[in-house]
Protein backbone atom coordinates (compact mmCIF):
# COMPACT_ATOMS: atom_id res chain seq x y z
CA UNK A 1 0.00 0.00 0.00
CA UNK A 2 2.92 2.59 0.76
CA UNK A 3 4.38 1.80 -2.29
CA UNK A 4 0.68 2.97 -4.44
CA UNK A 5 0.49 5.84 -2.55
CA UNK A 6 3.91 6.89 -3.31
CA UNK A 7 3.50 6.02 -7.25
CA UNK A 8 -0.05 8.00 -6.71
CA UNK A 9 1.80 10.74 -5.30
CA UNK A 10 4.55 11.46 -7.43
CA UNK A 11 2.36 11.38 -10.52
CA UNK A 12 -0.42 13.58 -9.19
CA UNK A 13 2.03 16.10 -8.08
CA UNK A 14 4.32 16.19 -10.72
CA UNK A 15 1.39 16.31 -13.45
CA UNK A 16 0.14 19.39 -11.36
CA UNK A 17 3.37 20.99 -10.85
CA UNK A 18 4.00 21.85 -14.66
CA UNK A 19 1.68 24.22 -15.14
CA UNK A 20 2.74 25.80 -12.31
CA UNK A 21 6.44 26.42 -13.96
CA UNK A 22 5.26 27.14 -17.01
CA UNK A 23 3.44 29.75 -16.16
CA UNK A 24 6.66 31.13 -13.66
CA UNK A 25 7.88 33.48 -16.43
CA UNK A 26 4.38 35.07 -16.64
CA UNK A 27 4.50 35.34 -12.73
CA UNK A 28 8.31 36.95 -12.90
CA UNK A 29 7.17 40.11 -15.55
CA UNK A 30 5.15 41.05 -12.01
CA UNK A 31 7.76 41.11 -9.78
CA UNK A 32 9.31 39.26 -7.31
CA UNK A 33 6.27 39.76 -4.76
CA UNK A 34 3.75 38.20 -7.07
CA UNK A 35 6.85 35.30 -8.07
CA UNK A 36 6.80 34.21 -4.27
CA UNK A 37 3.02 33.76 -3.78
CA UNK A 38 3.33 31.77 -6.87
CA UNK A 39 6.08 29.95 -5.59
CA UNK A 40 4.04 29.35 -2.19
CA UNK A 41 1.18 27.93 -3.94
CA UNK A 42 3.44 24.84 -5.19
CA UNK A 43 4.27 24.53 -1.78
CA UNK A 44 0.93 24.25 -0.52
CA UNK A 45 0.20 22.08 -3.40
CA UNK A 46 3.22 19.61 -2.23
CA UNK A 47 2.04 20.59 1.90
CA UNK A 48 -2.07 19.04 0.74
CA UNK A 49 -0.88 16.01 -1.45
CA UNK A 50 1.56 15.22 1.22
CA UNK A 51 -1.09 15.05 3.81
CA UNK A 52 -4.05 13.53 1.90
CA UNK A 53 -1.88 10.95 0.01
CA UNK A 54 0.57 10.29 2.20
CA UNK A 55 -0.76 10.46 5.15
CA UNK A 56 2.38 13.00 6.46
CA UNK A 57 1.70 16.03 8.18
CA UNK A 58 4.27 18.26 10.23
CA UNK A 59 4.33 18.96 13.91
CA UNK A 60 6.35 22.10 14.92
CA UNK A 61 8.44 22.68 18.04
CA UNK A 62 8.71 25.76 19.12
CA UNK A 63 7.98 29.23 17.10
CA UNK A 64 9.42 31.08 14.66
CA UNK A 65 10.76 33.93 15.85
CA UNK A 66 10.32 37.53 14.22
CA UNK A 67 12.67 39.16 12.87
CA UNK A 68 15.25 38.55 10.01
CA UNK A 69 17.75 35.49 10.25
CA UNK A 70 19.98 32.83 8.99
CA UNK A 71 17.81 29.76 8.80
CA UNK A 72 20.26 26.50 8.90
CA UNK A 73 17.88 23.54 8.76
CA UNK A 74 18.91 19.68 8.49
CA UNK A 75 18.34 18.00 5.16
CA UNK A 76 16.51 14.56 4.59
CA UNK A 77 14.26 15.10 1.89
CA UNK A 78 12.70 17.04 -0.83
CA UNK A 79 9.70 17.93 1.46
CA UNK A 80 11.50 20.50 3.58
CA UNK A 81 13.10 22.62 0.74
CA UNK A 82 8.89 23.55 0.14
CA UNK A 83 7.40 22.63 3.63
CA UNK A 84 9.71 25.26 5.38
CA UNK A 85 9.23 28.07 2.31
CA UNK A 86 5.90 28.04 4.07
CA UNK A 87 6.84 28.42 7.57
CA UNK A 88 9.22 30.18 7.53
CA UNK A 89 7.58 33.06 5.43
CA UNK A 90 9.14 32.34 1.77
CA UNK A 91 12.86 32.95 2.63
CA UNK A 92 15.60 33.85 0.35
CA UNK A 93 16.98 30.12 -0.80
CA UNK A 94 20.93 29.38 -0.85
CA UNK A 95 21.30 27.16 -3.77
CA UNK A 96 24.78 25.15 -5.29
CA UNK A 97 25.58 26.79 -8.43
CA UNK A 98 25.05 23.45 -10.14
CA UNK A 99 21.37 24.12 -9.75
CA UNK A 100 21.03 27.11 -11.74
CA UNK A 101 22.05 24.97 -15.22
CA UNK A 102 18.77 23.52 -14.76
CA UNK A 103 16.44 25.14 -17.61
CA UNK A 104 13.56 27.77 -16.46
CA UNK A 105 13.88 26.68 -13.11
CA UNK A 106 17.29 27.52 -12.50
CA UNK A 107 16.51 31.37 -14.04
CA UNK A 108 13.37 31.49 -12.16
CA UNK A 109 15.10 30.79 -8.96
CA UNK A 110 17.52 33.67 -9.36
CA UNK A 111 14.33 35.89 -9.64
CA UNK A 112 13.18 34.05 -6.57
CA UNK A 113 15.69 35.71 -4.84
CA UNK A 114 18.63 32.40 -4.31
CA UNK A 115 21.87 33.12 -3.10
CA UNK A 116 24.46 31.16 -5.11
CA UNK A 117 27.26 29.29 -3.38
CA UNK A 118 30.07 27.73 -5.14
CA UNK A 119 31.49 24.31 -3.20
CA UNK A 120 35.12 25.41 -4.32
CA UNK A 121 35.40 28.21 -1.60
CA UNK A 122 37.66 30.00 -3.62
CA UNK A 123 38.38 33.57 -2.10
CA UNK A 124 36.65 34.95 -5.55
CA UNK A 125 33.65 33.09 -4.79
CA UNK A 126 33.87 34.45 -0.95
CA UNK A 127 33.94 38.06 -2.73
CA UNK A 128 30.88 36.91 -4.73
CA UNK A 129 29.03 35.53 -1.98
CA UNK A 130 29.89 38.97 0.29
CA UNK A 131 28.19 41.07 -2.01
CA UNK A 132 25.44 39.19 -2.67
CA UNK A 133 25.00 37.98 1.10
CA UNK A 134 24.90 42.60 1.20
CA UNK A 135 22.54 42.44 -1.17
CA UNK A 136 19.81 40.36 0.24
CA UNK A 137 20.25 41.33 3.90
CA UNK A 138 19.21 44.81 2.51
CA UNK A 139 16.28 43.24 1.25
CA UNK A 140 15.58 42.44 4.73
CA UNK A 141 14.14 39.21 3.59
CA UNK A 142 15.69 35.81 5.65
CA UNK A 143 18.02 33.66 4.32
CA UNK A 144 17.38 29.38 4.33
CA UNK A 145 20.32 27.09 3.73
CA UNK A 146 20.67 23.37 4.18
CA UNK A 147 23.99 23.48 5.37
CA UNK A 148 25.14 20.10 4.83
CA UNK A 149 25.18 20.44 1.05
CA UNK A 150 23.12 17.79 -0.23
CA UNK A 151 20.07 15.88 1.72
CA UNK A 152 21.23 12.46 3.74
CA UNK A 153 19.96 9.58 5.31
CA UNK A 154 17.99 9.48 8.57
CA UNK A 155 20.87 9.17 11.34
CA UNK A 156 23.69 10.67 9.55
CA UNK A 157 25.71 13.45 10.85
CA UNK A 158 27.72 14.70 8.00
CA UNK A 159 30.08 17.92 8.92
CA UNK A 160 28.74 21.45 7.70
CA UNK A 161 30.19 22.68 4.46
CA UNK A 162 32.79 24.82 4.48
CA UNK A 163 30.56 27.66 2.47
CA UNK A 164 28.73 27.92 5.56
CA UNK A 165 31.39 29.90 7.29
CA UNK A 166 31.30 32.47 4.63
CA UNK A 167 27.41 32.77 4.48
CA UNK A 168 27.43 33.33 8.42
CA UNK A 169 29.55 36.01 8.02
CA UNK A 170 28.64 37.60 4.70
CA UNK A 171 25.33 37.95 6.17
CA UNK A 172 26.26 39.01 9.72
CA UNK A 173 22.76 37.65 11.07
CA UNK A 174 21.71 35.50 13.70
CA UNK A 175 21.22 32.39 13.01
CA UNK A 176 18.09 29.98 13.78
CA UNK A 177 18.82 26.22 13.69
CA UNK A 178 16.36 23.89 12.77
CA UNK A 179 16.56 20.09 13.20
CA UNK A 180 13.95 17.58 11.45
CA UNK A 181 13.59 14.05 11.12
CA UNK A 182 11.61 13.92 7.42
CA UNK A 183 14.29 10.70 6.38
CA UNK A 184 12.54 8.37 8.66
CA UNK A 185 9.15 8.66 6.98
CA UNK A 186 10.65 9.80 3.21
CA UNK A 187 13.79 7.74 2.24
CA UNK A 188 15.91 9.06 -0.56
CA UNK A 189 15.06 5.51 -2.22
CA UNK A 190 11.59 3.32 -1.08
CA UNK A 191 8.08 3.75 -0.65
CA UNK A 192 7.11 6.94 1.80
CA UNK A 193 5.13 6.04 4.76
CA UNK A 194 2.49 7.73 6.73
CA UNK A 195 3.01 9.70 9.90
CA UNK A 196 4.39 12.96 11.51
CA UNK A 197 7.51 14.52 10.52
CA UNK A 198 8.54 17.12 13.44
CA UNK A 199 10.11 20.40 12.94
CA UNK A 200 12.20 21.68 15.76
CA UNK A 201 12.98 25.95 15.54
CA UNK A 202 16.10 26.19 17.81
CA UNK A 203 17.34 29.26 19.42
CA UNK A 204 18.45 32.06 17.85
CA UNK A 205 22.57 32.01 17.88
CA UNK A 206 23.94 35.80 17.25
CA UNK A 207 26.08 36.74 14.38
CA UNK A 208 29.79 37.39 14.81
CA UNK A 209 30.82 34.31 16.47
CA UNK A 210 34.40 32.57 15.50
CA UNK A 211 34.07 30.15 13.12
CA UNK A 212 34.69 27.19 15.08
CA UNK A 213 32.39 27.50 17.78
CA UNK A 214 29.04 28.77 15.39
CA UNK A 215 29.82 25.47 13.48
CA UNK A 216 29.36 22.85 16.45
CA UNK A 217 26.59 24.62 17.70
CA UNK A 218 24.69 24.65 14.60
CA UNK A 219 26.02 21.12 13.77
CA UNK A 220 24.47 19.82 17.24
CA UNK A 221 21.16 22.05 17.08
CA UNK A 222 20.35 20.83 13.66
CA UNK A 223 20.81 17.09 14.59
CA UNK A 224 18.75 16.80 17.87
CA UNK A 225 16.53 14.83 16.06
CA UNK A 226 18.77 12.72 14.26
CA UNK A 227 19.16 9.44 15.62
CA UNK A 228 19.12 6.06 13.81
CA UNK A 229 15.38 5.05 13.29
CA UNK A 230 14.37 1.53 14.34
Amino acid sequence: MNWVRTILFRTIFYLLSVPIVLTTPIAVLFGQRVLIAHADRWSRLHRILMRLILGITPRVEGAVPPGQFLFVAKHEAMYETLELQLLLGSPAMVLKRELMRIPLWGWAAVKYGALVVDREASSKALRTMMREGAAVRATGRSVIVYAEGTRVPHGEHPPLRSGFAGLYKALDLPVVPIALDSGRLLPKRGAKRPGVVTIRIGTPIPPGLPRREVETRVHAAINELNTPAG
